[in-house]
């Protein structure tokens, strides 16, 4: 393919292309056998999409002959774009070179243990009502109310860096709330119109922007090491999340949210230099050293 460019590829070979790039930026070495394995290709499709990489980015690779292996060239530019959670977790849970149920990473890596797996049959019940916008029952354990049944429009799911949420609409307190995956149980759907103001459209603390600044915090003696670990420019690191998530975040990353930069301890790294951003989030008494004006 002479003059060739990504625009002429096809979504398969995008995706052999992309594998290519990847090992070749983070491995630092690809060959064929890593395209016959995770693509179930032959070694003379291998050999093409190979060899149309090359044409794409000659400058990535070059070839040593004694080990039949390409290794990123000097002037290495990756072809692809990927987000860094992305890469992330391919380097540690692979990128499919297995079987689909038991992936491996590509390098040593150590991951937390997960102490909340949710039930899959559970969550792939919420996941249809929310991709086909329908109500569903359950039943839900709280810690305030125990074990209740609810009628619930769910919209979305959501991380808050310890557990899995859903967000809905809850008819039983007629307010949009966040539920914890684990604690929901006995799912069922039933087909009826959700009414408008039970929708994400209508969730303000869903829609509502909140820009929060953060800069590292004022005890820290060397804040110019926090400013390299948060590539932090200018002194301040602007971050803008849904007002439903901005309680959790904050506790993810235990900012300092009281307006005097009281708080202490070796966990506060960050903190929230504009406090009145926060006017009106619903989730503030997860923000840490959080105090609403008189």
């Amino acid at each position: 393919m002479s003059h060739a460019s990504l625009t002429e590829v096809s979504q398969s070979q995008r995706e052999r292309l992309f594998h290519i790039d990847f090992k070749l930026r983070f491995l630092g070495l690809v060959n064929r056998n890593d395209l016959v394995t995770r693509f179930g290709i032959k070694q003379a499709a291998a050999t093409r999409d190979i060899a149309l990489y090359k044409e794409l980015a000659p400058k990535n690779l070059e070839y040593d002959t004694k080990a039949k292996t390409y290794f990123q060239a000097h002037k290495f530019k990756p072809l692809f774009e990927c987000s860094g959670t992305q890469a992330l977790s391919a380097l540690s849970q692979g990128l499919g070179d297995d079987s689909v149920s038991q992936p491996s990473s590509l390098i040593e890596t150590d991951i937390p243990a997960t102490l909340n797996t949710p039930n899959l049959d559970v969550l792939a019940e919420i996941t249809k009502a929310i991709f086909q916008e329908k109500a569903i029952k359950i039943e839900y354990r709280s810690l305030t109310s125990g074990l209740t049944k609810r009628n619930i429009a769910p919209f979305a799911l959501v991380d808050n860096g310890l557990r899995w949420h859903i967000r809905a609409f809850d008819r039983k307190s007629e307010s949009f709330r966040d539920f914890v995956l684990n604690r929901i149980s006995k799912p069922k759907i039933f087909d009826e119109d959700i009414p408008k103001e039970q929708t994400r459209e209508a969730d303000n603390q869903w829609n509502r922007i909140v820009e929060m600044h953060l800069v590292p915090h004022p005890s820290l003696k060397h804040p110019d090491t926090i400013e390299a670990e948060y590539a932090i420019k200018d002194g301040m690191l602007r971050v803008q999340v849904r007002a439903a998530g901005a309680g959790y975040v904050l506790r993810k990353w235990n900012v300092d949210c009281s307006k005097e930069h009281n708080l202490e301890g070796p966990e506060y790294h960050l903190w929230l230099k504009n406090t009145p951003t926060l006017y009106g989030v619903d989730n503030l008494s997860l923000a840490p050293g959080y105090k609403p004006d008189d």
